[in-house]
C-alpha cells in the first residue's frame, strides 16, 4: 500500500505555466505591435514615394507648360521671313485723301469711319483710309492684284469670310499676287497655301501691334 509520502508533487509548476502563457501572449502582442510598426512604416514610405513622384510629375509638367508658353510666345515675338514693319504711324482722323508711304497702307492717319472687317469679303476695290481704320481696330486685311489665282482668292475668301477682325479687297496697284497687312505689318506672298498665310493671321489679327485692341469691326463702312 503506497505511502501519502509517496505522492508527486511539484509546487511550482502551475506558476511557471501560467508564468509562460502570460510571456507567450506578451510575445505575441510585442510581435503584433511589430508588425504593424512596420506596416505603418511600408505605408509612410509608400505614400512619400507616391507623393515625391506626383509632384515630380506636376513638376515636369509645370515647366513643360511653361516651356510651351514661352515658345509660343517667342514665335508671336519674332518677325515672320519676309515681312516688313513701320512704326510711329500716326493715328489722326482726317477727312481728305492721304498719302500713304506703302502700298496697300499699313497705318497711319486715316478716315474718322472704319471698313467693316467681321471677315467683309470685298469684290471692289475699297478706300485705303476707311481700311486703315479697320487695321487700327486690330483688323488683317487680305488684298490681291490680277495676278493672283481664282484658286487662291476663292481659298483666302473662305478664310476671311469665317475669320472675324479680317476683310478682303482687291488692290489693283501692288506689287505682289497676294498681300497681308496689319497695322505697322505687312507680308506679300505669291499662294494662299504659303504657310505664312497662317502665321500672319494667328500672329496679328487682334495681336499685339493693335492700336485700339477690342474696337468694334462692325458698324462702319460696309461697299
Amino acid at each position: 500500500m503506497a505511502s501519502a509520502n509517496s505522492k508527486s508533487t511539484n509546487p511550482g509548476k502551475g506558476k511557471n505555466t501560467g508564468k509562460d502563457k502570460a510571456a507567450a501572449r506578451r510575445a505575441r502582442i510585442e510581435e503584433q505591435r511589430r508588425a504593424e510598426r512596420a506596416r505603418e512604416r511600408r505605408n509612410r514610405i509608400i505614400t512619400i514615394a507616391a507623393s515625391t513622384a506626383i509632384l515630380a510629375g506636376l513638376v515636369g509638367g509645370g515647366w513643360y507648360l511653361i516651356d510651351q508658353a514661352n515658345e509660343k510666345e517667342q514665335a508671336k515675338a519674332a518677325p515672320i521671313a519676309g515681312e516688313k514693319t513701320w512704326s510711329d504711324l500716326g493715328r489722326t482722323h482726317v477727312n481728305t485723301k492721304v498719302n500713304y508711304p506703302m502700298t496697300p497702307p499699313a497705318g497711319g492717319n486715316h478716315a474718322r469711319v472704319w471698313q467693316d472687317c467681321n471677315g467683309n469679303v470685298y469684290t471692289q476695290q475699297i478706300q485705303n483710309e476707311n481700311a486703315v481704320h479697320s487695321l487700327e481696330h486690330g483688323a488683317v486685311w487680305v488684298t490681291y492684284n490680277d495676278k493672283a489665282t481664282d484658286a487662291d482668292i476663292k481659298a483666302l475668301a473662305a478664310k476671311v469670310s469665317k475669320t472675324p477682325y479680317t476683310l478682303m479687297s482687291p488692290y489693283p496697284g501692288e506689287s505682289s499676287p497676294i498681300t497681308l497687312t496689319a497695322w505697322g505689318h505687312q507680308l506679300n506672298v505669291t499662294k494662299a497655301s504659303d504657310p505664312r498665310v497662317n502665321e500672319f493671321f494667328d500672329k496679328y489679327v487682334q495681336g499685339e501691334q493693335t492700336p485700339e485692341p477690342g474696337a468694334t469691326c462692325t458698324g462702319g463702312k460696309s461697299s
